[in-house]
């Protein structure tokens, strides 16, 4: 009976990826979405995996980090450089796949010192960190082109490969969280000091949430650089790790489905205010005031979005429709 109803549950989580992607891949076949707003698209893909990732560290962990933007760069600067020598489809898989490695290893390089931090220490470490690797990018002039960035770059993300990375790194961090080492993460979370009396390697599992941060964010980075074709040092900067951290806290730190809505939110209320450039970034940061004030804990605290809200959406307007 429960594995039944457990392949039941399966079936309807394929359904709906299906029937979101076809629906999508459709409206942007007959043109509704068009460029502009397949580029407000790519946006919110991307965003949702930097602040999936960025949650994991963060929300579900416990480790304040600021140097999100810095593994997105590693992902970009390396797929983009790979892409320019390699134009072909097994290039572009080639330099996300290196990406991502280049951004974990980084991080675990990084990671391995600056974790045994806590609190303010450590978010000022990592932003160290991010700055000192755009910085590198700055002056390699031979390598990125230095401060004017690297152009040209062959365009190969579409829409498919976007879905299937956001699903993707959504399911890879769900299951790690599952699993016995993403308890571990959020033990340390609600208490380092009890977790490490426990026997939980504290140290341990902080550096392997941040290496998967780090990966999942390489290949946003990645991402990034193929669909808009042009990157800079500067694109990585201090304001993108707080663009993230904001998607994060606003869904809610420790909420995958809350950083998934956070991303869609500002993506929409950004291009919305895009007809008013005067007053448009007092409007959204007026917006994010509001809201952490009277629900601070984000828009869904540590809460996620599961089948049972639909079966319910589904059984009242059922319930309705009867009452007529």
């Amino acid at each position: 009976m429960v594995r039944d109803k457990l392949n039941s549950q399966l079936v309807k989580r394929i359904i709906l990826l299906l029937l979101a992607y076809v629906i999508i891949q459709l409206l942007i076949a007959v043109n509704i979405i068009n460029d502009y707003l397949q580029a407000t698209l790519v946006t919110i893909c991307i965003n949702i995996i930097l602040a999936v990732s960025l949650n994991l560290i963060t929300g579900f962990t416990g480790q304040f980090s600021l140097g999100h933007a810095g593994f997105m760069s590693i992902g970009a600067y390396t797929c983009a450089i790979i892409t320019m020598k390699m134009p072909t489809l097994g290039g572009f898989v080639l330099g996300v796949v290196m990406g991502a490695i280049m951004a974990a290893v980084v991080g675990f390089i990084v990671g391995l010192p600056t974790l045994r931090l806590r609190g303010d220490y450590l978010a000022i470490a990592t932003l160290g960190m991010s700055e000192i690797i755009r910085i590198v990018f700055t002056n390699l002039d031979s390598i990125t082109n230095g401060a004017a960035g690297l152009n040209g770059i062959p365009r190969f993300v579409n829409w498919t490969w976007l879905y299937i990375f956001v699903v993707g790194i959504i399911l890879l961090i769900r299951n790690f969280l599952k699993s016995s080492h993403g308890r571990a993460c959020i033990a340390i979370r609600e208490d380092e000091v009890a977790a490490e009396a426990m026997g939980i390697n504290t140290t341990k599992y902080k550096v392997l949430a941040f290496i998967i941060g780090a990966f999942c964010a390489g290949i946003g980075g990645a991402l990034y650089s193929s669909y808009f074709y042009y990157i800079k040092p500067d694109l990585f900067g201090f304001l993108k790790s707080v663009d993230i951290l904001v998607i994060v806290v606003l869904g809610g730190l420790g909420s995958i489905s809350g950083s998934v809505l956070a991303a869609i939110l500002l993506a929409v209320v950004s291009t919305y205010f895009q007809s008013f450039p005067e007053i448009r970034m007092i409007l959204y940061a007026l917006i994010l005031i509001i809201i952490m004030i009277f629900r601070p804990q984000g828009l869904l605290g540590s809460k996620e979005i599961s089948l049972s809200v639909f079966n319910r959406a589904s059984k009242f307007f059922a319930f309705g429709k009867g009452e007529k």
